[in-house]
């Protein structure tokens, strides 16, 4: 992520600069932060796993799915951000009726790179745990085969379970929906970590 510029924006500057905008952004607090393309990677897997959801959720209209392209606002940390997955219960509730703008996400799912992971486990993840609806959240590694999944518990108390065998399934908590990280990751290519290396030392 790059800032754009040292100066305070309000939430309603920032939403009239990125309708007119080539590229997304998020808001955090006053400051306005341009967001990196996706690797195909990235794309990969939000791909992998939206297909998979909206396969999931096609007789059902309780849940619906959203991708990177649907904002959401965080009122008690004055955010806007674009996840790259979010599932919702019943309906979409919009911000100020903005359609593209929503304040009631069920699960969120995030893609990590290696500029962002520490973002999005710590200051991002906290800041999601402020709204009220939020239940669940997954942490998907796009260079190894791994994810973390934090499902609500309780007030205040959240339980982590890890995945890192292709053979194992993700059960989300919150919705009746599973994908076994074979699916999740198919047509996912890591890096040659031994390529790497030499290409660093030679």
């Amino acid at each position: 992520m790059q800032l754009i510029a040292k100066q305070y924006y309000t939430p309603e500057e920032y939403l009239e600069l990125e309708a007119t905008a080539d590229y997304k952004s998020e808001y955090i607090d006053g400051q306005i932060t341009a967001m990196a393309g996706a690797s195909i990677n990235h794309n990969r897997i939000t791909g992998n796993f939206s297909a998979a959801l909206n396969f999931a959720f096609k007789q059902q209209d309780k849940y619906e799915v959203f991708n990177s392209d649907m904002r959401l606002w965080i009122p008690q940390r004055l955010i806007y951000t674009y996840p790259d997955v979010i599932i919702i219960a019943d309906e979409p509730e919009f911000f100020n009726n903005r359609t593209d703008t929503i304040t009631n996400p069920q699960v969120i799912i995030e893609v990590l790179s290696k500029s962002t992971k520490s973002y999005d486990r710590e200051d991002k993840f906290a800041a999601y745990r402020t709204i009220p609806t939020f239940q669940e959240y997954l942490l998907i590694d796009q260079n190894r085969i791994h994810g973390e999944q934090f499902s609500k518990t309780g007030k205040k108390r959240w339980n982590l379970r890890e995945y890192d065998e292709e053979d194992e399934n993700i059960s989300l908590e919150t919705v009746s929906f599973e994908i076994s990280l074979q699916d999740l990751y198919n047509k996912v290519k890591f890096p040659d970590i031994k390529s790497a290396v030499e290409n660093s030392t030679s």
